[in-house]
């Protein structure tokens, strides 16, 4: 349920230790944590020509300011070979590690997609290391005023006329109104959450082992989709689509939408001969996806009484107030655990039988001890199957990009140097490099089901940012992260623990997806301890 931004190194290495007493915090959407200690700088050997004082957890030490590095190119050439590169012959992660080879810096000047007749001013400076990235979320320095999908803004013909919570700044009035109203649905639902989740993913798997017994496989995608859905509406809204005049096409719907939304970022693997004009060049008209849309938020209008309700008590008209909330579960909470239950599965079927029955034992044991019953205290105490999600979202985080512009002039630092950047000016970062930054995370290119265990995991969670923030803070209306963080990580901890209640191990097939992976399940070894 984010608010912030959309879907789809060198050596500084922390310790990981094995076990140890891991603090037990209950599920709250808005309470506070406090942020642990910062990062240590290392030292360039780049000799300073000017120099700024930094200070960290050992003193303070001078890091020289360089020019940013790179090169927008001459205009319309310069943005179409970047995006060639992005989209074609290099694809995203290699975009950026080959500029980081180049320039020696992980901040630098680059075009990110889709320039073209979609974005006016594609120019971006690009944040790729865990130091520097963290000042995108700062909004005393930046500002995240329609920015959502980066260097360009989806018609608000997409959205029924409304800039959405999105894509609205904190310091705009109704961005408080509406992330209010958001946290109110958050818990407005708290007392459905886990029934409904069962409910709904037990018939998941029961689909999934009859598609496996009759074809040896079975795809999770499209099963996947609408058990989200399901147990979205049903949760929050107290719905039942198949209740409804919407009956069992939310998924279909709402991807077509989104296509619609995100289609410049996107890349269906053709030809550029033929993707760029299609998806890079010209917006998609939003007529075509008029009644589709009109069909969604019929459903959201008629199913949120209670939190119209609200709504209006907070200032906010009803027809405004179903447009964020459809937006909001359907674009963000939807899309997210789409990308995110595939990754979990991907992950942990690839770290194989071994973890996967350590998992196992973990949430049948907290269960068993706890009477059969499933708690908020005893998920706490399921501290590999926390890690293991906190680990997904580091390796794999659901939203890769975010954008954020300059206030005024500040200087920016890497682990390396510092640099000036000017009021106005774009910045862009790209995650997965972020939080796979080798000065904060040792082994920070594999996938480490126990990264986040014992007191070294909790400190690293600061470094954890798929929710447009660190882990470690809160959701604010003063902020833009995500508005549902805690719930998404409820939610992803809740899948894993419905998966290893019924199945010792599991073995899978992944393929690509324009959004998120593909995943189909080959084996599903039922419970036998």
């Amino acid at each position: 349920m984010a608010s912030a931004t959309t879907p789809f190194p060198i050596s500084l290495h922390a310790r990981i230790h094995q076990p140890t007493t891991v603090r037990s915090t209950p599920f709250k959407f808005s309470s506070t944590r406090v942020l642990t200690r910062p990062i240590k700088a290392s030292t360039s050997e780049t000799p300073p020509d000017l120099a700024v004082a930094t200070r960290n957890g050992s003193g303070s030490k001078d890091l020289p300011i360089r020019a940013i590095p790179g090169s927008y190119g001459l205009p319309i050439i310069g943005p179409l070979k970047d995006r060639n590169d992005y989209f074609h012959n290099q694809k995203p992660e290699e975009f950026f590690r080959s500029r980081i080879r180049k320039y020696n810096s992980t901040v630098f000047r680059v075009n990110m997609p889709p320039g073209g007749f979609i974005a006016e001013n594609p120019q971006v400076i690009a944040l790729l290391d865990g130091k520097s990235f963290p000042v995108l979320f700062d909004v005393d320095k930046v500002e995240k005023k329609d920015l959502f999908t980066g260097t360009y803004m989806p018609s608000t013909e997409l959205t029924g006329g409304y800039r959405i919570l999105s894509y609205l700044d904190p310091s705009e009035p109704n961005h408080a109104k509406l992330k209010s109203l958001l946290f109110y649905l958050l818990k407005s639902s708290r007392n459905r959450i886990f029934p409904e989740f069962k409910a709904t993913y037990s018939e998941l798997f029961d689909a999934i082992e009859k598609e496996l017994a009759a074809n040896g496989k079975a795809d999770f995608a499209g099963p996947g989709d609408s058990a989200a859905f399901n147990f979205l509406a049903r949760a929050m809204y107290g719905k039942n689509p198949a209740d409804t005049k919407l009956g069992s096409d939310a998924p279909s719907l709402i991807t077509k939408w989104v296509f619609f939304n995100l289609h410049p970022l996107l890349t269906l693997g053709l030809p550029s001969i033929i993707e760029d004009p299609l998806l890079h060049t010209f917006p998609l008209p939003a007529a075509l996806v008029k009644s589709d849309y009109q069909r969604l938020y019929e459903f959201f209008l008629e199913s949120s009484g209670e939190i119209l309700v609200e709504a209006e008590k907070l200032g906010i008209s009803r027809e405004e107030a179903a447009h964020n909330l459809l937006f909001a579960t359907c674009f963000n909470t939807w899309g997210g655990m789409k990308i995110l239950f595939s990754n979990l599965v991907k992950r942990v079927g690839r770290a194989g039988t071994k973890l996967q029955i350590r998992v196992a034992e973990e949430v049948r044991s907290v269960i068993k001890s706890n009477g059969g019953e499933l708690t908020m205290g005893g998920i706490e105490k399921m501290e590999l199957t926390k890690s293991v999600v906190f680990e997904c979202l580091r390796f794999e985080p659901p939203v890769p990009a975010q954008y954020a512009r300059a206030k005024k002039d500040f200087v920016i630092e890497s682990h390396d140097a510092a640099f000036r950047v000017k009021a106005g000016e774009m910045l862009y970062g790209y995650q997965p490099l972020a939080t796979r930054d080798p000065k904060i995370f040792e082994r920070a290119e594999e996938f480490v089901p126990e990264r986040f265990l014992g007191e070294e995991g909790e400190r690293l969670l600061q470094h954890v940012v798929w929710s447009n923030g660190p882990e470690t803070e809160n959701p604010t209306v003063g902020n833009k992260q995500c508005a549902g963080k805690d719930f998404v990580v409820l939610v992803a901890r809740l899948f894993l623990i419905e998966i290893f209640r019924r199945y010792d191990s599991f073995d899978i097939e992944v393929g690509s997806s324009p959004l998120g992976s593909s995943v189909k399940f080959t084996s599903l070894r039922k419970a036998s301890f």
